[in-house]
C-alpha cells in the first residue's frame, strides 16, 4: 500500500492545477504524489484499467487503490480529507454562492477553448462575444457579493482555485487572438479579480510562455495531443523542453507552423 494518494495528470493541465493550488493554500504540497502522463502517446493499459477505460485526466488513486475522477470531485475530496485549514466557505449561504460560481466553470472553460481552437476567422467575433458574456456574468456576481474587494469573499478561496487555471490557459487567447477584457465598467470588477487571481502566490505552477508554447496545437485546432496537419510531433512533447523552444508564430489562421519552426526537432 502506498503512503500517499497519487494523481495522474497531464502536464500543465488546468484541472490538475486546481488541486495543486488547493494543496498550496493548505501548505500540503507533499500530501499527494503527482504522476505525469504523456498525452502524445496512447494511454497505457494500466492507466486505462484504473480509469475504467476513459482517457480524461486527472484521476486520483488513494492509498488503498480506490480511484476518483473529475477534477471538481477530486478537489472536494482533497478539501474534506485535508480539512485544515479550510479553503471552501463554511457559512452555508457563502458556500452556496461559491458553488453557484463554480457551476459556471464548465461553460466558461468551453468557451475559451472553443475560441482558441477555431480555424474560421469569420467566427472569431462571435466566439469572443460568447467568452465576454461569461466574464460579464462573473463580474455581476462579484459586484453583488463583494463589490469593493478583490476576491469573491474575503480571501482567495475554492472558487478562485477553480477559475484561476482556466484564466491562465486563456493566455493563449491573448497571444493567438489578441483577446483582452474591454476597459468598460461591466468588466472592471472581474478584471480586478482576474489580476489578483493570476498573481496569487499559490497559483504560480505555470507561466505564460509555457502555456503559449505548449498549447500551440490547440490554436490550430488540434487538442489533447492530436497532431495538426503536416506535423509529426505534438507541441505537448516533453523533449525538447519548452524553455528551449522559440515562441510560436501567432498567425494561426494563415498557416500551421512546422515541427522545426516550433523547435520540436
Amino acid at each position: 500500500m502506498r503512503q500517499r494518494p497519487v494523481i495522474y495528470h497531464i502536464p500543465v493541465c488546468p484541472f490538475s492545477q486546481r488541486i495543486e493550488i488547493l494543496l498550496a493554500l493548505k501548505d500540503l504540497r507533499d500530501a499527494v504524489d503527482f504522476h505525469v502522463v504523456d498525452i502524445t502517446v496512447p494511454r497505457p493499459d494500466w492507466l486505462l484499467e484504473k480509469s475504467g477505460g476513459t482517457t480524461a485526466l486527472p484521476i486520483l488513486e488513494d492509498e488503498s487503490g480506490r480511484v476518483l475522477k473529475e477534477s471538481l470531485v477530486i478537489l472536494r475530496y482533497v478539501e474534506e480529507r485535508f480539512a485544515t485549514p479550510p479553503v471552501a466557505r463554511s457559512d452555508p449561504f457563502e458556500r452556496a454562492v461559491e458553488r453557484l460560481m463554480i457551476a459556471r466553470e464548465g461553460p466558461f472553460g468551453t468557451a475559451g477553448y472553443r475560441y482558441v481552437m477555431n480555424r474560421d476567422p469569420a467566427r472569431s467575433d462571435a466566439l469572443r462575444a460568447e467568452l465576454l458574456d461569461h466574464y460579464a456574468w462573473l463580474d455581476a456576481l462579484l459586484r453583488r457579493h463583494n463589490p469593493d474587494g478583490q476576491w469573491l469573499f474575503d480571501r482567495f478561496g475554492l472558487a478562485e482555485a477553480v477559475f484561476t487555471p482556466l484564466m491562465m490557459r486563456f493566455w493563449f487567447l491573448e497571444y493567438y487572438e489578441g483577446f483582452a477584457l474591454p476597459e468598460r465598467p461591466e468588466y472592471a470588477r472581474v478584471a480586478r479579480w482576474k489580476a489578483a487571481c493570476l498573481a496569487h502566490p499559490a497559483a504560480q505552477q505555470v507561466t505564460r510562455e509555457q502555456i503559449v508554447k505548449l498549447y500551440y496545437d490547440y490554436a490550430v485546432g488540434a487538442g489533447n495531443g492530436a497532431l495538426p496537419e503536416g506535423r509529426a510531433r505534438s507541441s505537448f512533447v516533453f523533449e525538447p523542453d519548452w524553455r528551449a523552444r522559440p515562441m510560436p508564430p501567432a498567425d494561426k489562421y494563415d498557416r500551421i507552423a512546422s515541427d522545426a519552426e516550433l523547435g520540436l526537432i
